[in-house]
């Protein structure tokens, strides 16, 4: 177990920073301007940073006494207003070379990497070459014509496409970048229609699929490299790839996944395609299997890469100020789940899909973000736009109590208890 010492984030670049909120990240189509309509941003205090958030607090005690008992390996970050806060590492990024975790190792996102794909539909929708009222077949052959002419992009986006998707073939290996390509093309258009466009779907591997293939006939270039230079080249997200298997196998650099086996043991997913064969669930679970993540999902991030995206969504960089609001503005209620408050949504006041990924009203504050699990890998980027902080989470374990993880984190920043 190791930590690291408490430092900036690209200082030079963030310093000037004043905030999401100052900035003019919008959540739910209220505008933040200013920290809070009508009232200025005050500046940063001692008081603004709550005890709980801070080296030695409640969060930083409660992630470290995981780690000591092996629940936990990764890296968490907490970033006020540009500057970190608390930033901690634990574990190892490879057991066999002996390589540990520390803030410039990247993980794998899994879901958390979808709202990457929002982003660039809207970069084309801002510059005019798509338009979120067009349907599939203004961009794309071959589809069923009920999705052709009646799913557009914004049902896409918004999970409201009322699509199925058909079961993956879980006992593939892939072996390069056009195999998985064209996979994923070939099973998104065997996406079938179950509702009317319109009505919300429950994670519907199309909405992710179809984006990306439009990305990929509008600009002449593939989702990966669209992405990698619009999207992360963009923020400064040096440390952040769509890294293909080889690459997961040789550099340093990446995280090994950890899964864990039904004897409590963890064995490497990348080193171990075959485990828990012949059980092709098994297989199909091992995230190694793909020779790189399919277009519109996944990809590997370090924690300040993922500060860096956040900043850039407030000051511009990546989208100007409408379409960001456009990003994260609430569009769809989502019912409350079970164990919050009052029946509420845990561990939020009331949940919101926007465009791929959730908003939260949180101690009556919005809080923006994405997580996402994969086998060996847990994922979690959170932005609190009025109060300026960014939450990051990203573990090489599975099996973790993930979801507490997130809770402390929500309740160190906004005090919900």
């Amino acid at each position: 177990m190791d930590s690291d010492s408490v430092r900036g984030v690209d200082r030079r670049r963030l310093l000037g920073w004043s905030g999401l909120a100052a900035a003019g990240v919008v959540a739910a189509g209220a505008q933040l301007a200013d920290a809070r309509p009508g009232h200025a941003d005050p500046p940063p205090t001692g008081s603004d940073i709550p005890p709980d958030t801070r080296p030695g607090g409640a969060y930083d005690r409660y992630v470290a006494k995981l780690a000591a008992e092996d629940k936990f390996s990764g890296v968490v970050l907490l970033s006020h207003r540009g500057r970190t806060v608390l930033s901690r590492s634990y574990g190892m990024a490879d057991k066999e070379k002996g390589i540990r975790n520390h803030q410039g190792v990247a993980f794998n996102l899994s879901s958390a990497g979808k709202p990457f794909g929002a982003v660039a539909i809207l970069q084309l929708a801002q510059q005019g070459k798509v338009r979120l009222w067009d349907t599939v077949g203004t961009y794309l052959t071959g589809f069923a014509k009920e999705i052709a002419e009646k799913v557009t992009i914004h049902h896409l986006l918004s999970g409201t496409s009322g699509l199925n998707t058909p079961e993956e073939d879980l006992q593939r290996i892939f072996q390069s970048r056009e195999e998985v390509r064209e996979y994923r093309e070939q099973w998104a258009r065997r996406a079938k229609p179950v509702a009317a466009p319109g009505t919300p779907t429950n994670h519907a591997g199309a909405e992710v699929a179809i984006p990306a293939l439009i990305v990929e006939a509008v600009t002449g270039t593939t989702y990966w490299d669209y992405v990698q230079e619009h999207v992360f080249g963009r923020c400064g997200m040096t440390g952040t790839a769509f890294y293909t298997r080889p690459q997961w196998l040789t550099d340093e650099h990446i995280a090994h996944s950890y899964m864990l086996q039904a004897d409590g043991s963890r064995v490497d997913a990348v080193r171990n395609l075959d485990k828990g064969s012949p059980d092709p669930y098994q297989l199909g679970k091992n995230p190694g299997r793909n020779f790189i993540d399919p277009p519109g999902d996944g990809g590997f991030a370090t924690a300040p890469d993922l500060v860096r995206f956040a900043h850039a969504l407030g000051d511009g960089t990546v989208l100007d100020r409408p379409y960001a609001e456009l990003l994260t503005g609430a569009k769809i209620p989502h019912a409350p789940q079970a164990g919050g408050r009052d029946g509420q949504a845990a561990p939020a006041d009331a949940t919101f899909g926007t465009y791929t990924m959730p908003v939260k009203l949180v101690n009556g504050q919005w809080l923006i973000g994405r997580a996402g699990v994969n086998p060996g890998s847990v994922a979690s980027w959170n932005i609190y736009p009025y109060t300026g902080w960014v939450g990051v989470i990203l573990g090489n374990y599975d099996g973790v109590p993930f979801q507490e993880i997130i809770q402390r984190e929500i309740q160190a920043i906004t005090g919900r208890p």
